[in-house]
């Protein structure tokens, strides 16, 4: 997908100085290593249609951010946010008008300003 490269291409280029290593070109998805054990695997379907989910060191526990329209109820519907607590939340970083590489940028700046994301205060 022609999308995803452009999108590695600019996460290379705007976080260069915080990535571990390169970003990993998969068939249908990249895998973004952060220098402060942020895993975010980016999978865009379409430019309003992704889904991010990442993990903060070793756990196995995840969090994301998608727009699967299960959640009528909250206020950033369809795109919402699950918390590394389980929860289901409004999202308040990503738009899905707004362009695939803003939205990263936004998630990416938010992830390495806070890995859990206002989730308790990594160790």
């Amino acid at each position: 997908m022609s999308l995803h490269f452009e999108l590695a291409s600019a996460i290379e280029a705007a976080f260069a100085d915080d990535l571990d290593s390169q970003v990993e070109q998969l068939q249908d998805a990249l895998i973004v290593r952060l220098k402060n054990n942020v895993t975010l695997n980016v999978r865009y379907a379409a430019p309003d249609a992704y889904s991010l989910r990442w993990v903060y060191g070793e756990s196995d526990v995840e969090s994301g951010i998608d727009t699967a329209p299960l959640h009528p109820g909250l206020a950033s519907f369809p795109n919402h946010f699950h918390d590394a607590d389980g929860r289901i939340l409004a999202d308040t970083i990503t738009r899905p008008d707004a362009s695939p590489v803003d939205n990263l940028h936004h998630l990416i700046r938010a992830l390495l300003d806070n890995p859990l994301l206002g989730v308790g205060t990594p160790a």
